[in-house]
């Protein structure tokens, strides 16, 4: 199956979803053949989900090396790096996610890794990254998502080096709906950074990097990982948490988009996990009223008092004065304007992202024979 007809195929997917959506906003059928309509209607809507995982399910095909033109180098991490990719068949752009199964064994990212395929194969939301496939040689995990041509929140961030109060309540409520739907699917993101949101054409998010993100159908786990000054509580005390520790960062990440500089900051990670214990926030003077209050209610250690935690849940957050006036319907469907428009030449343009320096690895170039000796720990790529 040719990557042409993989797109073509998505776009049945996206199509079929659509058709379901009108269907179930239809009024109820009346009349004497009101079951027996209502029954045919299932049954199409049966059909319609059998088919829409049939074509979901071959959306997944395994790409391979000679599908696609390795561009540059968008961002490098502990054990890889991410790539501008070109397919060979519909001339698209990609980003290609390369990471080394060495490097990911010895530093013991393995079930991180893992995660990152099986939850990203199982969401689909406006805000977050898509994944189209993955593989892997001998050496290499390979991972094609979407290529987000505008580059990091946080390259925008630094160079304003703040944001008023109403860009910031954009990007929010756009985080704020990704989480809520992760959260409804059992998902921990814990990674909240402006580093991880990454912005599109139009200047909306996607949210990128699930490396650490873990599927908790009990709602509790105790790994300790993220972000330092993104941690919450009780991550640091390695407690059992939950949900509500997405909730935390995102106020981190609000605090730091209207004051330039996180709640929480120390060059030693000990003093900075002492500071995030002791709860201890200095607001900005221009902080208004509002903005203040949202933060003390996301910034809390006491769960039974967090925002987001609470029997509204997110409702709680949306609700609050900060969000007044915000018309969560159109958030969703992206027709609210972005205040930021990144500036590009081109699909392919890289000029949104940082220059690294390039691998000398060739990707696929290997001794004859070479046993690939870590492929049975990542079944399914």
């Amino acid at each position: 199956m040719s990557d042409r007809q993989q797109l073509d195929q998505r776009q049945q997917l996206i199509d079929q979803k659509q058709q379901q959506q009108q269907q179930q906003q239809q009024p109820q059928y009346q009349g004497q053949d009101q079951q027996a309509q209502q029954q045919q209607l299932l049954q199409q809507q049966q059909q319609q989900a059998q088919a829409l995982a049939q074509a979901q399910a071959a959306a997944r095909r395994k790409f391979n090396l000679d599908d696609f033109r390795i561009h540059r180098t968008l961002g490098t991490g502990s054990f890889g790096r991410v790539h501008l990719v070109q397919s060979r068949f519909n001339s698209r752009f990609y980003a290609m996610k390369v990471l080394k199964k060495t490097e990911v064994v010895r530093l013991k990212q393995v079930e991180h890794t893992n995660n990152e395929k099986m939850i990203l194969e199982r969401v689909e939301h406006p805000f977050l990254i898509n994944l189209w496939g993955t593989f892997q040689d001998v050496r290499n995990l390979y991972m094609v998502m979407d290529y987000v041509v505008g580059g990091e929140l946080f390259s925008v961030l630094r160079k304003s080096q703040r944001f008023p109060e109403h860009v910031a309540r954009f990007y929010t409520c756009e985080v704020l709906l990704a989480l809520e739907y992760l959260h409804s699917h059992a998902v921990i993101y814990r990674d909240l950074k402006p580093e991880n949101l990454l912005l599109d054409s139009m200047g909306h998010i996607k949210i990128t990097d699930f490396g650490f993100a873990k599927h908790v159908p009990q709602n509790m786990t105790w790994t300790l990982c993220g972000t330092p000054d993104y941690l919450a509580p009780e991550i640091i005390q390695s407690k059992g948490y939950g949900k509500a520790v997405d909730w935390w960062s995102m106020g981190v990440l609000m605090f730091e988009m209207c004051a330039g500089f996180p709640p929480f900051f120390d060059e030693d990670h000990i003093k900075l996990y002492g500071k995030i214990m002791a709860g201890k926030v200095r607001y900005p003077s221009h902080f208004q009223p509002a903005l203040k209050d949202i933060l003390k209610r996301l910034l809390t250690s006491d769960l039974t008092k967090r925002y987001g935690n609470l029997r509204g849940g997110a409702t709680d957050i949306k609700n609050h004065a900060w969000f007044e006036g915000v018309n969560w319907d159109q958030v969703y469907s992206r027709q609210i304007e972005a205040p930021y428009r990144p500036t590009i030449m081109g699909e392919g343009d890289a000029s949104n992202f940082d220059d690294y320096p390039e691998d000398a690895e060739q990707y696929g170039v290997y001794p004859q024979g070479e046993v690939d000796e870590l492929g049975s720990y990542f079944p399914g790529f």
